[in-house]
């Protein structure tokens, strides 16, 4: 059993080495559940321990795993080694602490900065902890600020390969967005199946158009 999984890696990614570990980033609240629900239908095994239960602000689960959260504060990375070839997700501000001696395959989400900080709101409010709407251009430019870094930093990470998707983008056309991710990935994925994961109606801190 041990001798068929390089096997079975090449077959998918055409080489002996491990397949890349897909990482589902982005801002807190830009759709990263959102992909990680098409990726889990589209036939990508995902890392997840299920402990962050649905509720109002995510009604189809968080698909998160709670070692990710300790990426900064802890040194033990043995977790990534089952990872290889499944679907993680990790925040925008911890892809800096994954070590480069594995290879990742990044699909970086981007929503509007107004829709992000709505969102945000919406969920401190449903935890009845406060919000400080005052702050809006402040976090609006830290955002903006936080964003050009990791791009910049991205851009110089030979064993990072990066896939930008616009959350508007996924609501408007999912199919042609999970064509690309298929592409990007470089095997086959159910398409059809991504692509009726994606629900518009959930769609609810759109930014205001003028």
């Amino acid at each position: 059993m041990a001798r068929s999984q390089p096997r079975l890696w090449q077959r998918l990614f055409g080489t002996r080495k491990p397949p890349p570990i897909i990482v589902v980033s982005g801002l807190p609240r830009s759709g990263t559940s959102m992909m990680m629900q098409m990726l889990a239908a589209g036939g990508i095994e995902i890392v997840t321990d299920r402990l962050r239960q649905a509720d109002t602000d995510n009604p189809r689960g968080y698909f998160e795993f709670e070692p990710v959260k300790a990426l900064a504060e802890t040194d033990d990375r043995s977790w990534l080694d089952a990872a290889h070839g499944k679907a993680i997700k990790i925040i925008s501000n911890l892809l800096q602490y994954l070590p480069a001696d594995k290879t990742y395959k990044i699909l970086f989400m981007e929503r509007n900065l107004q829709e992000v900080l709505a969102s945000q709101k919406r969920m401190l409010e449903h935890l009845d902890k406060p919000v400080d709407t005052a702050d809006d251009a402040a976090m609006k430019a830290h955002f903006t600020h936080h964003l050009g870094h990791v791009k910049a930093w991205l851009r110089e990470q030979s064993y990072m390969d990066v896939l930008y998707i616009r959350h508007a983008e996924v609501l408007n056309d999912p199919h042609a967005v999970a064509e690309r991710i298929q592409t990007f990935l470089g095997h086959p994925l159910q398409v059809a199946a991504m692509a009726a994961e994606v629900e518009p109606q959930l769609y609810r801190n759109r930014a205001a158009r003028h």
